[in-house]
């Protein structure tokens, strides 16, 4: 029971701050990884990344619902989803009820410029940390000191091969992002990543 409650308040507390839709949430998982290590781990937390975005639904919704159900199993699933919901719930059920009284307003216009760097900010975060996880290997280079043990050479190769036919070969450009995805699972299989 207290798992669960832990489960809930975390992220609950995520689901409260993390401005800017389900990457935002990532700098937040992080630190719950570090306070919580028996949880999952930063290098886990690479692979909620990759399994969130490949399924439906929003990728902060699906890490909450996968570190739920592996520390939980279904009953943690469920409540870790809900405490992340739980609080976009309320917000969205206050601003509806007080939206029409409020629009125009200077102050609550000035809230929502500010809240927007804010956004940002926190999925630039996450952007960083999924690179520093995926195409970096830190741990390796801590240990070997040797620099070409810095980087993850094939994840690097593949991130740039889809770069650049995500944004400089027409004729993949506007592919749908599924194709992308199952193609990143079927070389990461071919070549063992």
């Amino acid at each position: 029971m207290k798992l669960l409650l832990t489960l809930f308040f975390e992220f609950f507390k995520t689901g409260l701050f993390a401005v800017g839709g389900g990457m935002a949430t990532l700098p937040f998982l992080y630190d719950m990884s570090a306070r919580h290590p028996d949880w999952f781990s930063t290098a886990q937390l690479a692979d909620m990344v990759a399994v969130s975005e490949s399924t439906p639904g929003p990728i902060g919704v699906n890490m909450a619902t996968y570190v739920g159900f592996e520390t939980g199993g279904i009953a943690g699933a469920v409540i870790a989803t809900l405490g992340l919901i739980t609080p976009s719930i309320i917000v969205i059920l206050i601003v509806a009820r007080m939206l029409k009284a409020f629009r125009g307003n200077k102050t609550v216009d000035a809230v929502f410029y500010g809240l927007r760097p804010c956004s940002v900010g926190l999925i630039a975060a996450a952007g960083i940390l999924v690179v520093r996880i995926a195409l970096f290997r830190i741990d390796a280079y801590a240990a070997s000191g040797v620099l070409t043990d810095l980087f993850n050479w094939k994840a690097l190769a593949l991130a740039a091969v889809l770069f650049v036919l995500t944004r400089a070969v027409k004729a993949t450009k506007k592919l749908h992002p599924v194709v992308f995805i199952l193609a990143s699972a079927a070389v990461g299989v071919l070549f063992s990543f």
